[in-house]
């Protein structure tokens, strides 16, 4: 089979097209024909060598996809048929022609849903139903900001969030960005560029403060996401983009009685993968079918230019979802 692969460390320019072994399969495991997958912030960071797979996981990179069964191993469920159209989150091997990864991480692509729209889901709606519901708790009537609000992660958590009877806050770099996150649900909008967040939630909720923030950014916005906290309220940690070490006000923590939490998806075990999923396919899987749910894709490339696509999520420009079309 095909693949991009990546010989060395380094820039988009070090992702190559080239034949490589295909994938074994497992007897719990399904071998996919990938139609479609998906760039994350992490592929980036595994191109230049700073985010290593899983043990045992493919190389390859690609943390999601989209595309039809070839063969079920021995140990897998008899629903899954070759022929079936399903998407998965993987531990690695998605910019490939094939893989392969556990059945019970595989969710069935609904009819009205496309590969690329398929490919577009798994990552950014498992992290952000992790977050707001197994982590954050979020409930029904609370309210939550979310940072990046024009990133895959971000524009699930938005619409996760509505159907959730949520009130949802966001943080962009833009107002067409701050817009399209309104259609999505989103009611308060912050241009982080020209606004201070803090200040902007106190405003929203007449000084109280969300239960909830999902934050990709870290240190840079530490201060001021405990700031923004309601008493009681939740800080998600899922990104550092802007680094790794922050001071962290501790009388603030114990007055407001916050709690702060930080998740990693890939790591996890195959049985916490797997019980994610199906939480994530119970929810939303009826309302992809009928649209109450929609992933949002930015732009798709060929498989083959994954270094175009890299070039791009390195110019922060994308609202939604980077794909690659196999």
């Amino acid at each position: 089979m095909k693949a991009i692969l990546v010989e060395k460390p380094g820039g988009p320019e070090v992702l190559e097209w080239k034949e490589t072994a295909g994938p074994t399969l497992q007897p719990h495991e399904l071998l996919v024909r990938v139609r479609a997958t998906a760039v994350n912030r992490a592929d980036l960071l595994q191109r230049r060598g700073f985010y290593p797979p899983p043990k045992g996981a493919s190389p390859i990179l690609g943390m999601e996809m989209a595309g039809e069964i070839l063969e079920a191993g021995a140990d897998c469920d008899s629903r899954w048929q070759p022929g079936q159209r399903v998407m998965a989150l993987l531990a690695g091997g998605g910019y490939a022609e094939k893989v392969a990864f556990p059945a019970v991480h595989a969710m069935p692509l609904p009819d009205n849903l496309s590969f690329e729209e398929g490919a577009a889901i798994p990552e950014a709606f498992l992290t952000a139903y992790l977050n707001l519901f197994e982590m954050g708790e979020l409930k029904p009537g609370q309210t939550v900001l979310v940072h990046a609000g024009g990133s895959g992660v971000g524009t699930a958590a938005i619409q996760l969030a509505r159907e959730a009877g949520a009130t949802v806050f966001v943080t962009a770099s833009s107002t067409e960005k701050l817009q399209r996150c309104r259609e999505l649900g989103a009611t308060g909008l912050i241009n982080y560029k020209t606004e201070k967040f803090a200040h902007k939630v106190k405003e929203f909720t007449n000084g109280r403060g969300v239960d909830l923030i999902l934050d990709f950014i870290g240190a840079d916005y530490f201060a001021d996401n405990l700031a923004s906290l309601a008493l009681y309220g939740k800080l998600t940690l899922i990104g550092q983009l802007s680094g790794n070490k922050a001071e962290l006000d501790l009388g603030l923590v114990m007055r407001q009685r916050l709690r702060i939490t930080g998740t990693t998806l890939r790591a996890r075990t195959t049985e916490e993968k797997a019980a994610l999923t199906k939480k994530l396919a119970g929810f939303a899987l009826p309302r992809f079918a009928d649209g109450r749910l929609r992933p949002v894709i930015d732009r798709v490339f060929p498989l083959s230019q994954a270094a175009q696509a890299h070039r791009y999520m390195e110019t922060n420009q994308n609202f939604g979802k980077i794909v690659l079309k196999a």
